[in-house]
């Protein structure tokens, strides 16, 4: 069986939910992305004690989160740069 902290590159089982959210908010797109996959693998696994499966679905709601975040930027950078065209256009 995987451990949760080396496969998803957290601190596994007994981290610290703040110091994991900080790490994870400096997280890039990828990076994010990369580790929710791993986190879904090893959730979909089973195998895991209870502990450890929450601390690991927390981790994962996190990068989830991070993910959202680049998401939504990328969206208002599409929007602004459309918009930008847009008045350009009209003029």
């Amino acid at each position: 069986m995987a451990d949760p902290g080396k496969s998803t590159g957290g601190n596994g089982k007994g981290a610290d939910p703040a110091a994991e959210q900080a790490e994870v908010a400096g997280f890039g797109y990828e990076r994010a992305r990369d580790e929710l996959v791993n986190v879904v693998k090893i959730l979909e696994q089973g195998g895991l004690d209870l502990d450890e499966s929450l601390a690991l679905w927390e981790r994962g709601e996190a990068l989830a989160n991070r993910c959202e975040e680049h998401l939504a930027g990328a969206r208002k950078r599409v929007e602004d740069a459309l918009h930008r065209t847009d008045l350009e256009e009209r003029q």
